[in-house]
């Protein structure tokens, strides 16, 4: 169950990067100084995290917890 939640949030993160609707659905318009970015570096973060969980390492959100 886990492993397709994992797929489908990125998914989703990868979908939210392609930006299909041209910037008309965005969390935080670019426009905004200094913040404006964000949402997409967290989308970054999480297709990343994504992606290494997958290949078999327990890195960034879906980490081993200490």
């Amino acid at each position: 169950m886990k492993k397709i939640l994992v797929i489908v949030l990125g998914c989703i993160a990868a979908l939210y990067l392609l930006n299909p609707s041209a910037g008309i659905f965005e969390f935080i318009p670019d426009n905004v100084p200094l913040i404006g970015n964000l949402d997409e570096g967290a989308a970054c973060y999480l297709l990343y995290s994504c992606i290494e969980y997958l290949r078999g390492k327990k890195i960034g959100i879906f980490g081993e917890k200490n």
